[in-house]
């Protein structure tokens, strides 16, 4: 839309009214804000929402990999060979025997339940940068080391160095019954990934040493895995699936968090819905202070039509006058949005402060920290949504501003 000298000036005095307008100017400045409150709050909500479900899924997957291949009884014997099959399978690009059972630990008298890890000693590397406290290359096979969360070595009261006492209580046979297995380990490092449930509970140890203490022997539990792209895992495993049927059954990430990953999503649909709703309400703002406008302006709209002003003229002058409205509330709500985002952890630091309420327990939200993920299309369509209910809001009061009659309206001034 082009706008003539003319009616930039117009429109330009409409958006600063005078001192006797102040009024006007009220309603107006309320509409910016609402709108960028508005524009603010979707841009906020849905990027922590976009980094809770990445950071999620990137710390889940990035610990147990994209999918693993399990026996059926829940042991492997034959590993090697199936390793091999998963390894030859196309855009599979890491496959690595894994043990995982649940187990008990103890240390000073304090009892925690415990997730034990067996690992190759090249998935224990992988660790070194969730490492907070002591040194990954101490954990050798046969050393009796072990590597635990940093929730757990809180709730037990363990540092670096003291030796905790992991409970098998498939231990071995006895005229006497069924011995629990209880093998000290002593505590090389002290890891945490970020996920509350994993920190307080995963203890990892070399392959070697999780068989002895399970007394498996040479066998494994799982085979764990990664591909090239995660969204396609299904598809990229389905021809493997199909070769160890009767052998080994497949889950992959979506199976096995499945629940967790698809409530994340109906939630992030459910706050946009209704979240937009903000933006339907600001555009309301627009509309109520354009028309207490075109009421102000009556007399000043008569005259421009006596003087030849066309209707097309003033649509486009009141049209452009709501927008703008509009316009500076989207942009001021995305500074807004950044700068809450970039600052989230303070902010919910100082409202934890102020009201002694934990805002972001790890306990409930699984994250130690508030994620944040901003998605460029996500903000391209926030910012038309707005534009558009803004533009829409001017419609019919500058509608109305051209229809005004010059005649009814100079016949009683």
């Amino acid at each position: 839309m082009i706008l003539s000298p003319f009616e930039r000036t117009i429109a330009r005095r409409y958006l600063l009214p005078g001192r006797s307008e102040a009024f006007i100017a009220l309603v107006a400045g309320i509409s910016i804000t609402v709108v960028m409150l508005s524009v603010a709050m979707l841009v906020i909500v849905m990027s922590v929402m976009n980094g809770f479900r990445a950071e999620l899924l990137d710390k889940i997957v990035g610990l147990n990999g994209h999918a693993i291949v399990q026996a059926y009884g829940g042991r492997l014997d034959d590993w090697e060979s199936v390793l091999n099959e998963v390894r030859q399978t196309p855009e599979v690009t890491k496959a690595a025997p894994l043990i995982e059972q649940p187990l008990l630990t103890t240390f000073n008298g304090r009892v925690e339940a415990i997730l034990l890890r067996g690992n190759t000693m090249q998935d224990i590397g992988d660790l070194a940068p969730n490492v907070i406290s002591g040194n990954l290359s101490e954990l050798q096979p046969g050393a009796s080391k072990v590597a635990i969360g940093s929730r757990l070595a809180e709730n037990i009261g363990a540092r670096v160095g003291d030796t905790i006492t992991v409970i098998n209580p498939q231990g071995r046979s006895t005229p006497f019954g069924t011995v629990p297995r209880q093998v000290g380990y002593e505590v090389a490092a002290i890891f945490e990934i970020g996920i509350y449930d994993y920190d307080g509970a995963y203890v990892v140890m070399p392959m070697q040493d999780a068989q002895t203490l399970l007394l498996i022997g040479d066998a494994v539990q799982m085979i764990e895995l990664s591909v090239t792209d995660p969204d396609r895992v299904g598809e990229i495993l389905a021809p493997l699936q199909q070769r160890l049927a009767g052998r080994a059954v497949i889950q992959d990430w979506k199976t096995i968090n499945g629940t967790l990953f698809e409530a994340l999503q109906v939630e992030r649909a459910a706050m946009a819905f209704a979240l937009s709703f903000m933006v339907l309400v600001a555009a309301f703002n627009i509309l109520s202070s354009l028309v207490m406008l075109v009421r102000a302006k009556t007399r000043d709209i008569a005259i421009m039509r006596t003087m030849g002003a066309a209707r097309n003229s003033l649509v486009k002058i009141f049209v452009t006058t709501g927008f703008t409205v509009g316009a500076i509330g989207t942009l001021a709500g995305l500074a807004l949005g950044a700068l809450v985002l970039a600052f989230r952890e303070q902010i919910v630091w100082l409202i934890s402060k102020l009201t002694g309420q934990n805002l972001w327990d790890p306990q409930v939200r699984f994250l130690s920290t508030i994620p944040s993920k901003v998605d460029p299309v996500e903000i391209v369509a926030i910012v038309g949504l707005a534009l558009v209910m803004s533009f829409l809001a001017t419609l019919y009061p500058a509608i109305k501003a051209a229809n005004t009659d010059p005649v009814q309206v100079l016949r009683y001034e």
